[in-house]
């Protein structure tokens, strides 16, 4: 009884195609032990043990012609340094899907709390945030492709993020993002009125802006600080183009029952 195998049981072994051993075979890398009687390739233990060392090799990003090179001649420390540095890129990937999925579960949030809001104003419970400045403007200007294009580098992602458009007294507009502690500028904890709209130009802003100021005074909430204007450009997906805008200022608490009232 032969104790080696044919070529469709090593695939079938090692869970690859047939294909794929005979490109290996094309390339040099794994010879059968000997071809039988019929021509049939077959394979012994050796072969084995060799294709699960390829397979591993190739998992680690190691290219097919480089793979003689790693299997006669790579000593213990430079595998050591292999596998070390795949593992820094497994890591980074990691990384990376974990912020997607951080992000894709943030925006599906903010979708279903803008749906479920049948009253247009809020009052919400806003923890201190702290924010990097990104960049200033003049009020009377709007954000352009030519600005946007000056400040591209200086924040990865930018349409992922929440940007705040925070205005001084010296009518000066500072556009920011959230960041970790200290960050350049914080909005303290607090309740916060909040309304979000959808608008078609960024025009309609100022009467999106008018309505609140006057929805605030019309329900006697004093606002504290300044008036912050969110954009939220990844729910737009949801709009057909429409801009998604959150408005927030901070309000005096009246009394501990509205505190209580977290959105």
């Amino acid at each position: 009884m032969k104790s080696e195998i044919t070529i469709s049981e090593l695939a079938k072994l090692m869970n690859v195609s047939v294909h794929q051993i005979r490109y290996f075979e094309e390339k040099g890398v794994l010879l059968p032990a000997y071809l039988d009687n019929n021509q049939y390739r077959m394979y012994s233990m050796d072969q084995v043990y060799q294709l699960a060392h390829i397979l591993l090799l190739r998992k680690l990003g190691v290219p097919v012609q480089s793979i003689n090179e790693c299997m006669t001649s790579y000593s213990a420390d430079q595998y050591g340094q292999l596998l070390n540095r795949s593992l820094r890129e497994i890591n980074k990937e990691l990384l990376r899907l974990q912020e997607l999925q951080q992000f894709i579960t943030k925006v599906l949030h903010e979708q279903k709390s803008f749906q479920s809001h049948t009253n247009p104003y809020q009052i919400k419970w806003r923890e201190t945030t702290y924010l990097a400045r990104w960049m200033e403007m003049s009020s009377q200007m709007t954000l352009n492709a030519k600005l946007l294009a000056e400040q591209a580098k200086s924040v990865p992602n930018l349409f992922e993020s929440d940007i705040h458009y925070i205005e001084d007294n010296s009518s000066t507009i500072t556009l920011y993002t959230e960041t970790e502690a200290p960050g350049d500028f914080s909005l303290p904890s607090g309740n916060y009125l909040s309304t979000q709209r959808l608008v078609n130009e960024e025009d309609e802003l100022e009467q999106v802006i008018e309505q609140f100021y006057a929805y605030a005074a019309a329900q006697s909430h004093v606002i504290q600080g300044p008036l912050i204007l969110i954009e939220r450009s990844y729910l737009s997906l949801f709009s057909q183009s429409q801009l998604h805008y959150e408005l927030q200022a901070m309000i005096e608490p009246t009394t501990h029952s509205e505190r209580g009232n977290r959105s």
